[in-house]
């Protein structure tokens, strides 16, 4: 059924360009009575947060319904205020949240103070910039510490029931997003998913183990520790259960098999996670505070217990770098969160649950984007590795994850959405990848990508009146363009440049590919814009989309003059005068002199054809097929 709903008197219904919009009294119902929103978001993580930013941001009102006191999730929540990733990728809401942190802390070098991250920040600051934001969009409905108990989706409408400060309330709406930790809302509707390791034989991947199995990844209870100054003593009373033996290779290689080898000095292990104004994040892999514990689909009493013992193991980390390495000047911050033992809000998730969506998207597709139509529909990009934490499960196979070689990515549109549930948006970790996927998409990034994604998805559902799986790809992808956020991970045509949106959109067609590099810890995808094009890389590329260059073997390896460009966008019946190219040339402010027998760059070539052609307007399915009129 689809998404549509008819609101109550308080909805006021008004018709803009042939489009019905509905826009919602800002009035408060009270305690008791049912509310109506067009979008209810659940989880005020990094992919809720962004989506329900995007979402109004087009107009459109949102509920956003968090559990704790925090938005942000696992960039502030969780303080894991490490970024991984993205950082020449600065998509959109990412983006614009990076730009906020430079301003806090003067610049690109204030934020750049530990080794593994170029961007680390205090989790509270992150929160601060979090809470403006939303605030700043007045059709935000923002419900924090508000618990979603159950749902159910009755002729075309979302009822969604709720606890906030012991009382019940009921939000009703026509589009619903999952951005939550763990895909929640997935385990309340008993929606299908994947837990765990896939099998080799079920994605066609020859990394994944022979059989599945349900080992996700380790979380981590991260903590922020400050430094309190030379001759301080911070050391915390020691927690039950502290076996020192259990940290002593912190500083060294993790093989239990040989002798310790010296990794890194202590001091560098502590530099890895350095934030500013003198305090650290203790998010450490290598025999530090990992902890093995599946919470997918548990309920709440059996999660606080696992919790428990994560934050338990996290204190005996702290203790050891206090009691045994000498860090004693080294305290828990107790300016940062707002709990009464000064730790995270949550711990770390690295892995939910996996929704069975329209799309899959398995390694094999990131290796080699471009052999499938996939990538025309992204909606999020992402360049870090594919990364695994397993070390502290000894029942999980052994799998060399960083072996796994691929360039950086896009995020197919059809991985949010479900087979079972037309009018439910997935966002954050329960997305349609595999496990091994998952290892790339879960970084903080790709997630605020994914949930600003979501976000326009529901807001275009809404707008047109019609179910999430009925809106056009290119419609979510131009809405993104319009955002700021990158479709196409192009690391040298960035956001500010006058052609990004061009480019960006002749990429996804396909009509000029990118070339993809497995590059240490931020994978590489170039589009070249000033190499020249040869007149047969155009011509294979259009013919997708134009039927009357199938037979057309006319093009040949030399490179493109503007002068067989012309006769093309002829051939296809688009008028284009020299004077038309001149002038087209003039107003995109390309830099070099007009000629009509000029040779042309990929720039210049995509600039041309996204104005002459307009080949992204040509629809295409959720695999990225193009859908003949």
């Amino acid at each position: 059924m689809d998404c549509l709903f008819a609101f109550r008197s308080a909805a006021v219904f008004r018709v803009t360009a042939g489009v019905f919009c509905f826009w919602l009294s800002t009035a408060i119902p009270a305690r008791g009575q049912q509310m109506e929103f067009p979008v209810i978001i659940a989880g005020g993580g990094a992919s809720g947060t962004a989506a329900a930013l995007q979402c109004t941001r087009m107009g459109v009102p949102c509920v956003l319904l968090e559990e704790t006191p925090w938005l942000g999730g696992m960039l502030t929540s969780a303080g894991v205020s490490a970024v991984d990733g993205n950082h020449q990728l600065p998509s959109g809401i990412w983006g614009e949240f990076r730009d906020s942190l430079y301003a806090r802390y003067g610049g690109p070098e204030g934020v750049a103070t530990g080794w593994v991250s170029n961007t680390l920040f205090e989790p509270s600051v992150g929160q601060d910039i979090l809470r403006n934001l939303v605030a700043g969009e007045p059709l935000i409905h923002l419900r924090l510490e508000t618990r979603v108990d159950s749902l159910r989706f009755t002729d075309g409408v979302w009822q969604v029931y709720c606890t906030r400060e012991g009382k019940q309330e009921i939000y009703r709406g026509a589009v619903c997003i999952d951005a939550t930790e763990l895909g929640d809302l997935l385990t309340l509707l008993k929606i299908p998913r994947d837990t765990g390791m896939d099998s080799r034989a079920e994605t066609g991947e020859r990394w994944a183990p022979e059989q599945a199995n349900d080992i996700v990844q380790d979380l981590t209870f991260a903590v922020t520790l400050k430094d309190f100054g030379p001759g301080a003593d911070k050391t915390i009373p020691r927690p039950p259960g502290y076996d020192p033996a259990e940290f002593e290779c912190c500083c060294n290689t993790a093989d239990p098999s040989g002798p310790p080898v010296a990794l890194i000095d202590c001091d560098k292990m502590l530099e890895y996670g350095r934030l500013p104004n003198g305090k650290y994040m203790i998010n450490w892999p290598n025999c530090g505070n990992d902890y093995y514990a599946n919470l997918i689909g548990l309920g709440a009493y059996e999660r606080r217990r696992a919790i428990a013992e994560a934050k338990l193991h996290s204190l005996r980390f702290v203790y050891f770098l206090q009691n045994e390495l000498g860090y004693r000047h080294l305290g828990i911050a107790e300016d940062e969160y707002p709990t009464a033992d000064h730790l995270p809000l949550i711990p770390y998730h690295r892995e939910s649950g996996r929704v069975r969506g329209l799309v899959r998207m398995n390694v094999n597709q990131i290796i080699r984007p471009f052999d499938q139509p996939l990538y025309r529909t992204g909606i999020a990009v992402g360049d870090y590795p594919i990364d695994h934490h397993h070390k502290k499960n000894p029942r999980a196979p052994l799998i060399e994850f960083i072996q796994i070689k691929t360039p950086s990515f896009n995020v197919p549109m059809g991985a949010m959405l479900t087979e079972s549930q037309p009018c439910l948006i997935v966002a954050e970790k329960s997305i349609s990848v595999t496990n091994i996927v998952n290892g790339a998409t879960r970084l903080q990034p790709v997630v605020l990508g994914i949930g600003q994604a979501a976000g326009a998805l529901a807001a275009l559902a809404v707008l047109h009146r019609t179910g999430p799986r009925e809106v056009p790809v290119r419609a979510v992808q131009g809405s993104l363009l319009e955002s700021g956020a990158y479709i196409m991970p192009f690391i040298d045509v960035p956001r500010d440049d006058p052609h990004f949106a061009a480019i960006q959109r002749i990429g996804a067609t396909g009509i000029l590919k990118g070339y993809g590099v497995p590059f240490k810890w931020a994978n590489q995808t170039w589009f070249y814009p000033d190499r020249t094009v040869t007149e047969f890389e155009l011509v294979d590329g259009l013919r997708p989309y134009f039927s009357a260059l199938k037979y057309r073997y006319d093009a040949s390896g030399q490179p493109l003059r503007m002068s067989y460009l012309r006769e093309i966008i002829s051939a296809l019946g688009t008028a284009a005068s020299p004077d038309d190219l001149r002038q087209c040339w003039i107003n995109a402010k390309l830099s070099r002199t007009f000629s009509a027998e000029l040779y042309l760059n990929r720039r210049e070539a995509a600039v041309l054809v996204d104005h002459f052609l307009r080949p992204f307007e040509k629809p295409v399915d959720l695999s990225g097929e193009v859908i003949k009129e």
